[in-house]
Protein backbone atom coordinates (compact mmCIF):
# COMPACT_ATOMS: atom_id res chain seq x y z
CA UNK A 1 0.00 0.00 0.00
CA UNK A 2 2.23 2.75 -1.34
CA UNK A 3 2.03 6.22 0.18
CA UNK A 4 3.09 9.58 -1.26
CA UNK A 5 6.43 9.96 0.46
CA UNK A 6 10.07 9.22 -0.24
CA UNK A 7 10.37 5.49 0.19
CA UNK A 8 13.63 3.85 1.33
CA UNK A 9 14.31 2.21 -2.05
CA UNK A 10 14.18 5.69 -3.62
CA UNK A 11 16.87 7.12 -1.30
CA UNK A 12 20.62 6.90 -1.84
CA UNK A 13 21.12 7.09 1.95
CA UNK A 14 19.13 3.97 2.82
CA UNK A 15 20.79 0.56 3.13
CA UNK A 16 18.70 -2.56 2.42
CA UNK A 17 17.90 -4.64 5.49
CA UNK A 18 17.90 -7.84 3.41
CA UNK A 19 20.34 -8.44 0.57
CA UNK A 20 19.87 -11.57 -1.53
CA UNK A 21 22.91 -12.05 -3.76
CA UNK A 22 23.17 -14.59 -6.58
CA UNK A 23 20.93 -17.17 -4.90
CA UNK A 24 20.74 -20.39 -6.90
CA UNK A 25 18.90 -23.51 -5.77
CA UNK A 26 18.90 -26.83 -7.60
CA UNK A 27 16.86 -29.91 -6.76
CA UNK A 28 18.81 -32.54 -8.66
CA UNK A 29 18.92 -31.29 -12.24
CA UNK A 30 16.03 -28.87 -11.73
CA UNK A 31 16.98 -25.21 -11.17
CA UNK A 32 14.35 -23.83 -8.76
CA UNK A 33 16.17 -20.48 -8.44
CA UNK A 34 18.63 -18.97 -10.93
CA UNK A 35 21.22 -16.43 -9.69
CA UNK A 36 18.53 -14.35 -8.01
CA UNK A 37 19.34 -10.88 -6.64
CA UNK A 38 16.95 -8.85 -4.48
CA UNK A 39 17.06 -6.03 -1.92
CA UNK A 40 14.35 -5.46 0.69
CA UNK A 41 14.25 -2.51 3.08
CA UNK A 42 13.34 -2.36 6.77
CA UNK A 43 9.62 -1.93 7.39
CA UNK A 44 8.52 -3.06 3.94
CA UNK A 45 5.55 -5.29 3.22
CA UNK A 46 7.17 -7.07 0.30
CA UNK A 47 5.33 -9.68 -1.78
CA UNK A 48 6.78 -12.43 -3.94
CA UNK A 49 4.16 -13.03 -6.62
CA UNK A 50 4.08 -15.68 -9.31
CA UNK A 51 2.43 -18.82 -10.59
CA UNK A 52 2.92 -22.33 -9.24
CA UNK A 53 6.48 -23.59 -9.55
CA UNK A 54 8.06 -20.15 -10.09
CA UNK A 55 10.34 -20.52 -7.03
CA UNK A 56 8.70 -18.07 -4.62
CA UNK A 57 8.14 -20.62 -1.82
CA UNK A 58 11.67 -21.99 -2.27
CA UNK A 59 13.07 -18.47 -1.81
CA UNK A 60 10.94 -17.97 1.30
CA UNK A 61 12.19 -21.23 2.80
CA UNK A 62 15.79 -20.27 2.06
CA UNK A 63 15.24 -16.94 3.83
CA UNK A 64 13.82 -18.84 6.82
CA UNK A 65 16.71 -21.30 6.91
CA UNK A 66 14.60 -24.34 5.99
CA UNK A 67 16.45 -24.80 2.68
CA UNK A 68 20.13 -24.27 1.87
CA UNK A 69 20.98 -22.46 -1.38
CA UNK A 70 23.24 -24.20 -3.88
CA UNK A 71 25.05 -20.90 -4.48
CA UNK A 72 24.82 -17.31 -3.31
CA UNK A 73 24.33 -15.66 0.06
CA UNK A 74 21.81 -13.76 2.18
CA UNK A 75 22.66 -10.79 4.40
CA UNK A 76 20.45 -9.22 7.07
CA UNK A 77 21.62 -5.88 8.45
CA UNK A 78 24.96 -6.56 6.79
CA UNK A 79 25.49 -9.97 8.44
CA UNK A 80 25.78 -13.12 6.32
CA UNK A 81 23.14 -15.56 7.62
CA UNK A 82 23.30 -18.06 4.74
CA UNK A 83 24.59 -20.92 6.89
CA UNK A 84 22.79 -20.05 10.14
CA UNK A 85 20.03 -22.42 11.36
CA UNK A 86 16.49 -20.99 11.55
CA UNK A 87 16.56 -20.39 15.32
CA UNK A 88 19.61 -18.11 15.03
CA UNK A 89 18.25 -15.83 12.27
CA UNK A 90 15.74 -13.63 14.15
CA UNK A 91 13.30 -14.52 11.38
CA UNK A 92 9.90 -16.07 12.04
CA UNK A 93 7.71 -17.84 9.52
CA UNK A 94 3.92 -18.01 9.57
CA UNK A 95 2.98 -21.19 7.74
CA UNK A 96 -0.04 -21.59 5.52
CA UNK A 97 -1.54 -24.17 7.89
CA UNK A 98 -0.91 -21.83 10.89
CA UNK A 99 0.51 -24.85 12.80
CA UNK A 100 -1.29 -24.07 16.07
CA UNK A 101 -1.16 -26.64 18.88
CA UNK A 102 -4.73 -28.00 19.16
CA UNK A 103 -4.39 -29.00 22.84
CA UNK A 104 -3.23 -25.53 23.94
CA UNK A 105 -5.29 -22.42 24.57
CA UNK A 106 -4.83 -19.23 22.60
CA UNK A 107 -2.53 -17.69 25.20
CA UNK A 108 -0.55 -20.92 25.57
CA UNK A 109 0.03 -21.01 21.81
CA UNK A 110 1.31 -17.44 21.81
CA UNK A 111 3.51 -18.08 24.86
CA UNK A 112 5.01 -21.34 23.61
CA UNK A 113 7.99 -19.90 21.71
CA UNK A 114 8.73 -17.45 24.52
CA UNK A 115 8.90 -20.27 27.05
CA UNK A 116 11.32 -22.11 24.76
CA UNK A 117 13.59 -19.07 25.03
CA UNK A 118 13.37 -19.22 28.86
CA UNK A 119 12.11 -15.67 29.19
CA UNK A 120 10.98 -14.46 32.60
CA UNK A 121 7.35 -15.29 33.42
CA UNK A 122 6.41 -11.61 33.71
CA UNK A 123 7.96 -10.81 30.33
CA UNK A 124 6.06 -13.69 28.73
CA UNK A 125 2.78 -12.51 30.27
CA UNK A 126 3.34 -8.94 29.11
CA UNK A 127 4.15 -9.97 25.55
CA UNK A 128 1.21 -12.36 25.31
CA UNK A 129 -1.18 -9.63 26.48
CA UNK A 130 0.34 -7.02 24.18
CA UNK A 131 0.17 -9.07 21.00
CA UNK A 132 -3.24 -10.54 21.73
CA UNK A 133 -4.52 -6.99 22.10
CA UNK A 134 -2.76 -6.02 18.89
CA UNK A 135 -4.62 -8.71 16.93
CA UNK A 136 -7.86 -8.08 18.86
CA UNK A 137 -7.98 -11.56 20.43
CA UNK A 138 -7.49 -10.79 24.13
CA UNK A 139 -11.07 -11.81 25.02
CA UNK A 140 -10.60 -15.26 23.46
CA UNK A 141 -7.35 -16.13 25.23
CA UNK A 142 -8.80 -19.19 27.02
CA UNK A 143 -10.23 -20.82 23.91
CA UNK A 144 -8.55 -23.60 21.95
CA UNK A 145 -7.95 -23.45 18.16
CA UNK A 146 -10.91 -25.71 17.36
CA UNK A 147 -13.19 -23.09 18.97
CA UNK A 148 -12.00 -20.35 16.62
CA UNK A 149 -12.85 -19.34 13.07
CA UNK A 150 -10.28 -19.45 10.28
CA UNK A 151 -9.63 -15.73 10.54
CA UNK A 152 -9.20 -15.94 14.31
CA UNK A 153 -6.73 -18.83 13.99
CA UNK A 154 -4.75 -16.77 11.51
CA UNK A 155 -4.52 -13.86 13.95
CA UNK A 156 -3.34 -16.17 16.74
CA UNK A 157 -0.63 -17.56 14.47
CA UNK A 158 0.38 -13.98 13.67
CA UNK A 159 0.47 -13.01 17.38
CA UNK A 160 2.64 -16.04 18.15
CA UNK A 161 5.14 -15.01 15.45
CA UNK A 162 5.19 -11.35 16.48
CA UNK A 163 5.58 -12.15 20.19
CA UNK A 164 9.14 -13.35 19.51
CA UNK A 165 9.86 -9.88 18.08
CA UNK A 166 11.72 -11.03 14.95
CA UNK A 167 13.48 -8.64 12.62
CA UNK A 168 11.67 -10.22 9.65
CA UNK A 169 8.38 -12.12 9.38
CA UNK A 170 7.80 -14.52 6.49
CA UNK A 171 4.21 -15.27 5.44
CA UNK A 172 3.46 -18.30 3.28
CA UNK A 173 0.11 -17.73 1.51
CA UNK A 174 -1.41 -16.35 4.76
CA UNK A 175 -4.91 -15.84 3.31
CA UNK A 176 -5.21 -19.11 1.39
CA UNK A 177 -7.51 -20.81 3.94
CA UNK A 178 -9.97 -17.89 4.19
CA UNK A 179 -13.10 -17.27 2.15
CA UNK A 180 -13.19 -14.26 -0.18
CA UNK A 181 -15.06 -11.84 2.10
CA UNK A 182 -12.95 -12.66 5.15
CA UNK A 183 -9.78 -12.55 3.05
CA UNK A 184 -10.54 -9.00 1.90
CA UNK A 185 -11.20 -7.85 5.48
CA UNK A 186 -8.09 -9.58 6.82
CA UNK A 187 -5.82 -8.01 4.20
CA UNK A 188 -6.31 -4.54 5.67
CA UNK A 189 -6.04 -5.83 9.25
CA UNK A 190 -2.71 -7.45 8.46
CA UNK A 191 -1.33 -4.31 6.81
CA UNK A 192 -2.41 -2.16 9.75
CA UNK A 193 -0.73 -4.53 12.21
CA UNK A 194 2.46 -4.55 10.15
CA UNK A 195 2.56 -0.75 10.14
CA UNK A 196 2.12 -0.65 13.93
CA UNK A 197 4.91 -3.12 14.72
CA UNK A 198 7.27 -1.84 11.98
CA UNK A 199 8.66 -5.31 11.24
CA UNK A 200 9.61 -6.25 7.68
CA UNK A 201 7.01 -8.62 6.23
CA UNK A 202 7.78 -10.83 3.22
CA UNK A 203 4.72 -12.59 1.80
CA UNK A 204 4.44 -15.32 -0.80
CA UNK A 205 1.21 -15.34 -2.80
CA UNK A 206 -0.18 -16.28 -6.20
CA UNK A 207 -3.12 -13.87 -5.77
CA UNK A 208 -2.50 -10.70 -7.80
CA UNK A 209 -5.24 -8.69 -6.07
CA UNK A 210 -3.88 -9.63 -2.66
CA UNK A 211 -0.36 -8.53 -3.57
CA UNK A 212 -1.58 -5.28 -5.12
CA UNK A 213 -3.68 -4.43 -2.04
CA UNK A 214 -1.13 -5.18 0.66
CA UNK A 215 2.37 -4.57 -0.65
CA UNK A 216 4.78 -1.67 -0.56
CA UNK A 217 6.57 -3.44 -3.42
CA UNK A 218 6.10 -6.63 -5.41
CA UNK A 219 8.62 -8.98 -6.99
CA UNK A 220 7.16 -10.80 -10.01
CA UNK A 221 8.73 -14.26 -10.32
CA UNK A 222 8.89 -16.73 -13.18
CA UNK A 223 11.15 -19.72 -13.79
CA UNK A 224 13.25 -19.12 -10.69
CA UNK A 225 13.98 -15.50 -11.55
CA UNK A 226 12.57 -12.10 -10.62
CA UNK A 227 11.33 -10.34 -13.74
CA UNK A 228 10.39 -7.01 -12.19
CA UNK A 229 10.36 -5.31 -8.78
CA UNK A 230 8.21 -2.24 -8.16
CA UNK A 231 5.31 -0.70 -6.31
CA UNK A 232 1.84 -1.98 -7.24
CA UNK A 233 1.32 1.13 -9.37
CA UNK A 234 4.65 0.69 -11.17
CA UNK A 235 4.01 -2.99 -11.84
CA UNK A 236 0.51 -2.34 -13.20
CA UNK A 237 1.09 0.87 -15.14
CA UNK A 238 4.65 0.23 -16.35
CA UNK A 239 5.26 -3.51 -16.83
CA UNK A 240 8.68 -4.31 -18.25
CA UNK A 241 7.67 -7.39 -20.24
CA UNK A 242 4.72 -9.02 -21.93
CA UNK A 243 4.59 -11.65 -19.19
CA UNK A 244 4.27 -9.07 -16.40
CA UNK A 245 1.70 -7.07 -18.37
CA UNK A 246 -0.57 -10.09 -18.86
CA UNK A 247 0.07 -11.67 -15.44
CA UNK A 248 -1.07 -8.59 -13.49
CA UNK A 249 -4.66 -7.84 -14.44
CA UNK A 250 -5.89 -7.87 -18.03
CA UNK A 251 -3.91 -6.43 -20.90
CA UNK A 252 -4.28 -6.15 -24.65
CA UNK A 253 -0.99 -6.78 -26.43
CA UNK A 254 -0.43 -5.63 -30.01
CA UNK A 255 2.69 -6.33 -32.07
CA UNK A 256 4.39 -3.91 -34.39
CA UNK A 257 7.56 -2.32 -35.78
CA UNK A 258 9.01 1.05 -34.73
CA UNK A 259 8.85 3.34 -37.76
CA UNK A 260 9.50 6.74 -36.13
CA UNK A 261 11.05 8.07 -32.92
CA UNK A 262 10.30 11.66 -31.90
CA UNK A 263 11.19 13.63 -28.78
CA UNK A 264 7.93 12.88 -26.96
CA UNK A 265 6.51 9.85 -28.71
CA UNK A 266 7.25 6.86 -30.92
CA UNK A 267 5.26 5.59 -33.88
CA UNK A 268 4.69 1.85 -34.36
CA UNK A 269 3.06 0.16 -37.30
CA UNK A 270 0.92 -2.93 -36.68
CA UNK A 271 0.45 -4.30 -40.20
CA UNK A 272 -1.58 -7.30 -39.06
CA UNK A 273 -4.31 -5.04 -37.67
CA UNK A 274 -3.65 -2.18 -40.14
CA UNK A 275 -3.12 0.21 -37.26
CA UNK A 276 -0.67 3.06 -36.62
CA UNK A 277 0.14 3.32 -32.94
CA UNK A 278 1.48 6.35 -31.08
CA UNK A 279 3.16 5.66 -27.72
CA UNK A 280 4.22 8.39 -25.30
CA UNK A 281 6.83 8.92 -23.92
CA UNK A 282 9.22 8.01 -26.71
CA UNK A 283 10.80 4.58 -26.76
CA UNK A 284 14.51 3.78 -26.75
CA UNK A 285 13.87 0.97 -29.23
CA UNK A 286 15.72 1.35 -32.53
CA UNK A 287 13.94 1.96 -35.81
CA UNK A 288 12.66 -1.21 -37.52
CA UNK A 289 12.80 -3.18 -34.25
CA UNK A 290 9.83 -5.35 -33.31
CA UNK A 291 7.97 -4.40 -30.14
CA UNK A 292 4.86 -5.21 -28.14
CA UNK A 293 2.38 -2.55 -27.05
CA UNK A 294 0.34 -3.22 -23.91
CA UNK A 295 -2.97 -1.38 -23.33
CA UNK A 296 -5.16 -2.00 -20.29
CA UNK A 297 -8.86 -2.64 -21.12
CA UNK A 298 -10.04 0.23 -18.89
CA UNK A 299 -7.94 2.65 -21.00
CA UNK A 300 -9.69 1.61 -24.23
CA UNK A 301 -12.64 3.72 -25.41
CA UNK A 302 -15.38 1.88 -27.30
CA UNK A 303 -18.03 3.38 -29.59
CA UNK A 304 -20.43 2.43 -32.37
CA UNK A 305 -19.23 5.53 -34.25
CA UNK A 306 -15.71 5.97 -35.69
CA UNK A 307 -13.29 8.11 -33.68
CA UNK A 308 -11.86 11.27 -35.24
CA UNK A 309 -8.27 10.01 -35.17
CA UNK A 310 -5.94 8.29 -37.64
CA UNK A 311 -3.83 6.61 -34.94
CA UNK A 312 -4.52 4.23 -32.02
CA UNK A 313 -7.79 3.11 -33.59
CA UNK A 314 -9.14 -0.35 -34.27
CA UNK A 315 -12.47 -1.76 -35.37
CA UNK A 316 -14.09 -5.12 -34.83
CA UNK A 317 -17.15 -7.06 -33.77
CA UNK A 318 -18.35 -7.71 -30.21
CA UNK A 319 -18.20 -11.45 -29.55
CA UNK A 320 -18.55 -11.62 -25.74
CA UNK A 321 -19.76 -9.40 -22.91
CA UNK A 322 -18.93 -10.16 -19.27
CA UNK A 323 -21.13 -8.33 -16.74
CA UNK A 324 -19.29 -7.83 -13.43
CA UNK A 325 -21.74 -5.50 -11.69
CA UNK A 326 -19.74 -2.28 -11.55
CA UNK A 327 -18.18 -2.79 -14.98
CA UNK A 328 -18.71 -4.76 -18.18
CA UNK A 329 -15.88 -6.29 -20.19
CA UNK A 330 -16.35 -6.33 -23.97
CA UNK A 331 -14.45 -8.83 -26.13
CA UNK A 332 -13.95 -7.51 -29.65
CA UNK A 333 -12.69 -9.65 -32.52
CA UNK A 334 -10.58 -7.72 -35.00
CA UNK A 335 -10.41 -8.58 -38.74
CA UNK A 336 -7.07 -10.29 -37.99
CA UNK A 337 -9.00 -12.64 -35.62
CA UNK A 338 -7.13 -11.23 -32.61
CA UNK A 339 -9.45 -10.53 -29.67
CA UNK A 340 -9.01 -7.37 -27.61
CA UNK A 341 -10.87 -6.20 -24.51
CA UNK A 342 -12.49 -2.92 -23.49
CA UNK A 343 -13.82 -2.25 -19.99
CA UNK A 344 -16.83 0.04 -19.53
CA UNK A 345 -18.23 1.22 -16.16
CA UNK A 346 -21.92 0.52 -15.59
CA UNK A 347 -22.93 4.01 -14.50
CA UNK A 348 -26.71 3.61 -14.84
CA UNK A 349 -28.61 0.77 -13.17
CA UNK A 350 -30.85 -1.15 -15.53
CA UNK A 351 -29.95 0.98 -18.52
CA UNK A 352 -30.26 -0.69 -21.90
CA UNK A 353 -26.90 -1.65 -23.34
CA UNK A 354 -25.81 0.84 -26.00
CA UNK A 355 -23.47 -1.82 -27.38
CA UNK A 356 -24.35 -5.50 -27.54
CA UNK A 357 -23.33 -8.78 -29.14
CA UNK A 358 -22.43 -8.79 -32.86
CA UNK A 359 -22.25 -4.98 -33.03
CA UNK A 360 -19.47 -3.45 -35.10
CA UNK A 361 -17.51 -1.12 -32.83
CA UNK A 362 -14.54 1.21 -32.91
CA UNK A 363 -11.76 1.40 -30.34
CA UNK A 364 -9.36 4.20 -29.42
CA UNK A 365 -6.80 4.95 -26.69
CA UNK A 366 -4.48 7.85 -25.84
CA UNK A 367 -0.74 7.62 -26.64
CA UNK A 368 0.16 7.82 -22.93
CA UNK A 369 -2.05 4.80 -22.18
CA UNK A 370 0.02 2.36 -24.22
CA UNK A 371 3.21 0.81 -22.79
CA UNK A 372 5.89 -0.20 -25.25
CA UNK A 373 7.62 -3.50 -24.46
CA UNK A 374 10.76 -4.47 -26.34
CA UNK A 375 10.60 -8.04 -27.68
Amino acid sequence: MTKDRTEPWQSFDETPQIQIEGITKRFGDFPALRKLDLEIYKGEFFSLLGGSGCGKSTLLRILGGFETPTKGRILIDGVDITKLPPYERSINMMFQSYALFPHMTVEENVAFGLKQENLHRKEISNRVDHYLELVDMIDLRKRTPNQLSGGQRQRIALARCLAKQPRVLLLDEPMAALDKRLREKTQFQLVNIQEKVGITFIMVTHDQEEAMTMSTRIGIMRGGQILQVGTPKEIYEYPNSQYVATFIGNANVLDGVVIENHQNYSVIRDDENECTIYVSPASSAALDSRVHISIRPEKVLISKEPFDADYNTLSGVVTEIAYWGDVSMYHIELPSKQVVQAMVPNLLRGAERPITWDDKVYLHWKPQNGVLLVV
